[in-house]
C-alpha cells in the first residue's frame, strides 16, 4: 500500500503540482500582510542608447493597514466576480491565462507556443527532418558524440549574446528526435538546446535582458565586469558539457537507464516509420530543410538587428510552416495535401496545449499573491521587503551568498529576467552598500539566481513548453535535474565567494 502511494506521489502531473503551489500561495495571503512601494523612473545606457525603466524606490515600503492601523492580512476569496477588488482562488486558471499582453506572459507566450507547435508539425509531417536525421547519422558513422559539445556551445552563445530563450523551442523539436536516433535520449536533447541557452544566459557578460538591465538599475557601468564573467562562462560551459557527455555515454550504453525511456518511444516509433517510408533525401526534403535554415537565420537577424520578440518570431515560424506545407504539396512529400497541412498544424498546436496552459497556471500563482505591481499592496511585495531584512547585518560574504539564494527562490515567482531585475535590484543594490559588498556582486547574485533555476522551476512557461515538445514529464525532468542543480548551485556559490574576496567591481 505504501509503495503504491509513494509511486503516485512521485508521478504527480505538473497541473497538480502547480495547483498545490496555488493553494500554498492562497494560504500565504491569510498569514502575510500586504505591502507596497513607491516607484521612480531611471535611465541607463546600453550601446550608447539611453533606456528608461520604472523601478522600486528603495526605502519606501509601507504595509497596507486595516481600520485599527494594523498591517492588513487580506486573504483571497474562494471565488471572485470581475467587479471584486480581491482575487479569487478558483479564478487563478483563467486570470493566469489572460495575464499580460501579446508581447509577454502569459497570453502572448501561450499564443507563441501554440503557433510554434503547429508550424513545426507541418515541417515534421513532410518527413524532411526524419530524412535529414537519417542522412546525418549515416554521414557521422559512430562520431555522433561530437554533436553534443558543438550544439551546446552554439546555444550557450545564443543565450549569452541575445538572451536566446523562446527561440529554443523549435530547435528542441528538431534536436530531440535527432539525438534519440543517435542512441541518446530526450534529456540530452533538452540539455544541449534549452539548458545550454540558460547556462549562456546566466554566465553572460553582455545579456541585454538581464545583465544590462540589472547593471543599469544598480547604477553600475553597463557591460562592465566582462573579464570575470567570461571566465565564469568558460567554467560553466566546461562543467555542463562534461556532465552531459558522461550522462550521454551512460545512456548510449544502456538506453533503459534513462528516465525518458518510456516517453522517448514516441520518437523511436516515428523514426522506424520514417525508415520504412524514406528511400532517399529528395529535392523536396532539401527545400524544406533550406526553408528551416533560412527561417532560423531570419529569426536571429530579426532578434539581433530589429529587436523582434514574441509576435514577430511566432509569425516568422508560421511563415516557415506555410512554405514547408506548399513544398510538401508540390513534391508530394509523405503524401502531403492541403488538408494534411491544416491537420498537421492543429495536431502540433494540440500537442503543446498542455504546456501552454501551464504558462497560465504559473501566472495564476502571481495573480493569487496580488500581482507584481510594486505600487499595489501585495503579499509578494512584503516577501521582497522581508528578504532584504534577512540579508542586512550578515557578514559580507554570507550576505552576498544569501542574495544569490533569495534571487533563486524569487525566480520561482517571477521568471522574467527583466521583471525580476526591476523588482529586486532597486532593493539589493543599496543593500549591498550596507553589507560591505560591491553592487557588481549584487548584480552577479541576481544574474546567477535568475538564470540557473530557469532550468527546473515548473512555473517557467518556457521550460514547460520545451518539455512538452520533448514529450518529457516535468517530474522525470526534475529527478534528473537534482544532481545537476546541486552542481550548478555549488559552482555559483564558489563564484559568489570569489567575487566578494576579490572585490568584484
Amino acid at each position: 500500500m505504501k509503495g503504491r502511494i509513494d509511486k503516485e506521489i512521485k508521478m504527480l502531473d505538473t497541473f497538480i503540482i502547480i495547483f498545490f503551489v496555488v493553494v500554498a500561495a492562497a494560504i500565504l495571503t491569510y498569514v502575510v500582510p500586504k505591502g507596497s512601494f513607491e516607484t521612480e523612473e531611471i535611465s541607463y545606457e546600453v550601446n550608447d542608447e539611453v533606456k528608461t525603466r520604472t523601478v522600486i524606490k528603495n526605502g519606501t515600503f509601507e504595509y497596507a493597514t486595516d481600520e485599527s492601523g494594523k498591517p492588513l492580512k487580506d486573504g483571497v476569496k474562494l471565488f471572485a466576480a470581475d467587479s471584486d477588488e480581491k482575487p479569487g482562488f478558483l479564478n487563478y486558471m483563467f486570470e493566469g491565462i489572460v495575464t499580460g499582453d501579446r508581447s509577454g506572459s502569459a497570453i502572448g507566450v501561450i499564443a507563441f507556443i501554440l503557433v510554434i507547435g503547429g508550424a513545426f508539425q507541418i515541417v515534421m509531417s513532410t518527413g524532411a527532418i526524419d530524412a535529414g536525421i537519417l542522412r546525418m547519422i549515416e554521414k557521422l558513422k559512430g562520431k555522433e558524440a561530437i554533436i553534443i559539445p558543438i550544439l551546446f556551445l552554439l546555444f550557450s552563445l545564443g543565450g549569452a549574446v541575445f538572451g536566446m530563450g523562446e527561440e529554443a523551442i523549435p530547435f528542441v523539436m528538431i534536436v530531440v528526435p535527432m539525438v534519440i536516433a543517435m542512441g541518446y535520449d530526450a534529456i540530452v536533447g533538452v540539455m544541449i538546446t534549452y539548458v545550454a541557452t540558460q547556462i549562456g544566459f546566466t554566465a553572460s557578460w553582455m545579456n541585454p535582458f538581464s545583465v544590462a538591465i540589472a547593471q543599469g538599475i544598480a547604477q553600475v557601468p553597463v557591460m562592465s565586469g566582462a573579464q570575470f564573467r567570461i571566465i565564469m562562462r568558460i567554467v560553466f560551459n566546461i562543467v555542463a558539457i562534461t556532465f552531459i557527455m558522461v550522462y550521454a555515454k551512460k545512456i548510449k550504453k544502456d538506453p533503459t537507464k534513462s528516465l525518458a525511456y518510456e516517453s522517448d518511444q514516441y520518437f523511436r516509433d516515428d523514426l522506424e516509420k520514417s525508415k520504412e517510408i524514406q528511400s532517399k533525401f529528395s529535392l523536396g526534403h532539401q527545400l524544406v530543410i533550406l526553408d528551416l535554415v533560412v527561417t532560423m537565420i531570419w529569426v536571429i537577424w530579426g532578434v539581433v538587428k530589429k529587436g523582434y520578440y514574441i509576435p514577430e518570431i511566432a509569425s516568422q515560424f508560421f511563415t516557415m510552416g506555410l512554405i514547408a506545407g506548399i513544398i510538401g504539396i508540390i513534391f508530394r512529400l509523405n503524401n502531403m495535401t492541403m488538408d494534411k497541412v491544416a491537420n498537421s498544424f492543429k495536431d502540433g498546436a494540440k500537442d503543446l496545449l498542455g504546456p501552454a496552459l501551464v504558462v497560465g497556471m504559473a501566472q495564476g500563482i502571481i495573480y493569487v499573491l496580488g500581482g507584481t505591481d510594486p505600487t499595489t499592496p501585495t503579499v509578494l511585495n512584503t516577501i521582497l521587503q522581508s528578504a532584504s531584512g534577512l540579508i542586512s547585518g550578515l557578514p559580507s560574504a554570507i550576505s552576498a551568498w544569501v542574495m544569490f539564494i533569495f534571487q533563486s527562490i524569487f525566480n520561482f515567482f517571477v521568471v522574467s529576467g527583466s521583471g525580476q531585475a526591476s523588482l529586486t535590484m532597486p532593493i539589493m543594490a543599496p543593500l549591498a552598500d550596507l553589507a560591505g559588498i560591491t553592487r557588481q556582486v549584487a548584480v552577479l547574485a541576481f544574474q546567477l539566481g535568475d538564470g540557473l533555476t530557469n532550468i527546473i522551476v515548473p512555473t517557467s512557461g518556457l521550460l514547460m513548453a520545451v518539455l512538452g515538445a520533448a514529450k518529457l514529464e516535468w517530474i522525470n525532468w526534475a529527478k534528473f535535474q537534482v544532481k545537476f542543480q546541486i552542481l550548478l548551485f555549488a559552482l555559483a556559490s564558489i563564484f559568489m565567494f570569489v567575487a566578494v574576496a576579490i572585490g568584484f567591481a
